[in-house]
Order: structure tokens, then sequence, then C-alpha cells
């Protein structure tokens, strides 16, 4: 089979098994999710649970972390955190600004420890 064929087939798998399935669930989340009041007491209760999953996610990240976080020391880690929280707060309540600012402390300070 030639190269350009085979690269069309594996586009091809990519869109039909990776991307349109997921899509469908978009779409539908656009349609019904037009008739949601933001204000009830079942959003508020989905957006506590999404942000305390999230809470757990960077709590670990930062106590039990894994793969290239293990060699930073925990107050670089939790340095992290505070920083990103910092710049999210000072750039208009930005998630961008907030993980950039994150991702600054960790390179930064990992660069001054020589680790990496």
């Amino acid at each position: 089979m030639s190269a350009p064929l085979s690269e069309f087939g594996a586009m091809l798998i990519v869109i039909f098994i990776g991307f349109l399935p997921n899509e469908v669930w978009r779409v539908l989340g656009v349609l019904f999710g037009r008739r949601i009041d933001e204000d009830s007491a079942w959003m508020r209760w989905v957006k506590a649970v999404a942000t305390a999953l999230l809470a757990a996610v960077v709590a670990r990240l930062v106590l039990v972390p894994s793969g290239a976080l293990v060699a930073l020391p925990l107050w670089l880690r939790v340095g992290a955190v505070a920083g990103g929280i910092a710049g999210f707060l000072a750039i208009r309540r930005s998630v961008l600004a907030g993980v950039l600012a994150a991702e600054t402390i960790l390179v930064l300070g990992a660069w001054w420890l020589g680790i990496g």
C-alpha cells in the first residue's frame, strides 16, 4: 500500500473513531444546554462537584506527583499552585493566566534547581 493512501486511511480512522463519536455528545450538549437554568440548584451542584474533582486532581498532582513532577520539591509544587491562583485572580479570573503563571514557576524553579 502506498504511503499517501495509508496516511489517508489513518486520518479516516481518527475521524470516524476518535472525532465523530465525541462530536455527537457535543452537539447534543449544545442543543439541550440552551434550556438549562444556570442558577438552578442542580447546576450549582454540578459546578460544585466539578470544582471538587478538579481540586482533588490538583491536590494529587501536588502531594503525590508522578512523572517529571516527582523530581520537583514539594515547596516548588505548592508555590506553583499559589502562583497559579494569584495569576488567575490578578488577570480578571483568567484560567489561561493561572495556568501560565503556575507553569512558568515550575519551569523556572526546575531550571534554578538544575533539575531536568
